[in-house]
């Protein structure tokens, strides 16, 4: 301020009061429109953090109580920015279809016929001798019949296999004369897997089957046998499929060298419990790791437990094995890889959906009337799906080969994948990182690489379904026999679930599996041909 010249102290003084207070004045204000600065940042953050709980609170009530299914529409959208891949393929849909139409015929009305290999008991009714004569005086003849069909079913019948053992000897000489054979000769037993047991094989293999692939667990089998007057103890079938578990060694390891033959692996893992772990607690997470591979025409299930998650669970499953490895984008299965050069990681466009699915369902309980930018992904995801669905049909008619289907496989989709990518990098800079949708789109750019590889080989899909669907019976049962009572039965129920697993992926009878591998083994022991009981070398 400038000084004037010629005032009385008093009035100098004054002023240089009011300069001071001024000065005060100035620093006040900044340090409120700081301090307001501050409470406006806390108040973003704090509307921020309060959608995300909302919107993690709406995906969790999602994922608790709403449909299962991850079903997309979308196909008005799709069409505003889709490429001439995806529109060709729709015509090509609407072409199929029309075919089917031209030679649409309607079905017969009525109930679907019962499956003609179930064995028919003939029951034929005629009317009375007395009927059979007419008014006129002659005798009627049969110009035919009417066929009806019901299903008729048998309760549970067990019956005791009483084995009575002929025994000879000489009472003229008592075997003097033939020091070679014994002097009492009986007839040879029949082998049976588990000698000296009352249990034979066809009743293991019930006790099995009925357990993992029909989720039953032991007690409730103790009691269905009681209901018919047999007793059976929960724990003697426990002894049963330990001691079955020994006897299978050889064809498991068969089962998991022939899993590695192929050129594609899917692999998922799910928790369990398992007591007696040791060095850990009773309540402590272990984990079920699933496996999906071999040969086109020869799947193999394979189970394996595992007590951790970790990549060194991992390791022993992809030992020998040359290929694609196709999985969640779960970070153990990274690290385990930079041990392998020559395996190629595939990653899984499910779980990727998943993600954009819950964004955009998060997006609409939250009052969007549409799903949004979650939408458009969804859009793209499916035009990948559309495409692999429709050059699958083709396949499968021989419209075009294994060869054909890849290059026309990466011919159109290598468009919409590079659509896609340039949408999520230019989203990634607009989209709260914290967000739902944020963090499907930074899952998504991570594993990037990954998800485009699909398009490498014909047997892979555009995901790991194939996997989560091979794990869902070992989940099933989970929720009835709840945990395993040592590592030891553990690995046991991995190995009767990847025989009763692999029998039923190759079209087999898991039940008549079982029977006719308990008795081969009853019969031949080590020394057999054991490639000959793989289940696809039966029939």
């Amino acid at each position: 301020m400038e000084r004037v010249v010629g005032l009385s102290g008093e009035t100098m003084a004054y002023i240089n009061r009011l300069e001071q207070e001024n000065r005060q004045l100035g620093k006040l204000k900044d340090t409120l429109e700081d301090k307001i600065s501050q409470y406006e940042q806390k108040v973003t953050k704090l509307e921020q953090d309060n959608q995300h709980l909302a919107e993690k609170l709406r995906i969790a009530l999602f994922r608790q109580f709403g449909k299962a299914t991850e079903r997309f529409i979308g196909e008005g959208q799709q069409l505003l920015f889709g490429t001439k891949e995806q529109v060709e393929s729709k015509e090509e849909t609407r072409e199929e279809k029309g075919e089917a139409v031209k030679g649409y015929r309607r079905c017969a009305r009525g109930r679907k016929p019962i499956n003609p290999n179930i064995p028919r008991e003939v029951i034929t009714l005629d009317i009375d001798e007395a009927d059979k004569h007419c008014a006129c005086g002659h005798e009627m003849e049969c110009i035919g019949e009417d066929v009806s069909e019901r299903l008729v079913i048998i309760p549970e019948q067990i019956y005791v296999e009483q084995i009575h053992k002929k025994k000879y000897a000489c009472k003229h000489c008592e075997g003097s004369e033939d020091e070679d054979q014994p002097a009492v000769r009986t007839a040879k037993t029949p082998g049976n897997i588990l000698a000296g047991s009352i249990a034979t094989a066809c009743l293991l293999s019930y006790i099995f089957v009925r357990k993992y692939a029909d989720h039953m667990p032991f007690y409730r089998q103790e009691a269905g046998f009681e209901r018919i007057g047999v007793e059976i103890s929960r724990q003697d079938m426990s002894n049963w499929q330990l001691k079955i578990y020994k006897k299978i060694e050889l064809l498991l390891n068969l089962l998991k060298e022939h899993l590695k033959t192929g050129e594609v692996l899917q692999i998922d893992e799910t928790p369990m419990e398992v007591m007696r772990e040791a060095g850990r607690e009773n309540t402590s997470k272990s984990y079920m790791w699933f496996t999906l591979g071999g040969p086109p025409g020869q799947k193999v299930m394979w189970y394996e437990y595992h007590p951790s998650r970790a990549s060194e669970s991992i390791i022993p499953i992809l030992e020998g094995f040359h290929g694609f490895l196709q999985t969640d984008g779960w970070q153990s299965y990274n690290t385990a890889l930079k041990h392998y050069t020559d395996i190629t990681h595939v990653g899984c466009w499910a779980h990727t959906r998943r993600k954009f699915f819950e964004a955009m369902k998060a997006a609409r309980e939250g009052g969007s009337k549409t799903g949004g930018n979650a939408e458009t992904a969804l859009s793209y995801i499916k035009g990948l799906y559309t495409v692999e669905q429709n050059l699958r049909e083709k396949q499968r008619k021989g419209v075009i080969t294994p060869k054909e289907f890849l290059e026309e496989r990466e011919w159109r989709c290598t468009p919409i994948l590079s659509g896609f990518h340039r949408w999520l990098e230019a989203k990634s800079t607009q989209i709260l990182p914290s967000s739902a949708l944020g963090k499907a789109i930074h899952y998504t750019l991570n594993q990037w690489p990954n998800l485009k590889n699909y398009l490498c080989h014909e047997e892979l899909t555009p995901d790991n379904n194939g996997a989560e669907r091979g794990i869902r019976p070992f989940v099933m049962g989970r929720k009835n026999w709840v945990m395993s009572g040592s590592p030891e039965g553990a690995r046991s129920s991995c190995a009767l679930y990847s025989l009763i697993e692999t029998a039923k992926a190759n079209g087999l009878n898991p039940y008549e599996y079982l029977t006719t591998v308990f008795v081969w083994i009853a019969d031949h022991g080590d020394s057999g041909d054991w490639q000959s009981i793989l289940p696809w070398n039966l029939n």
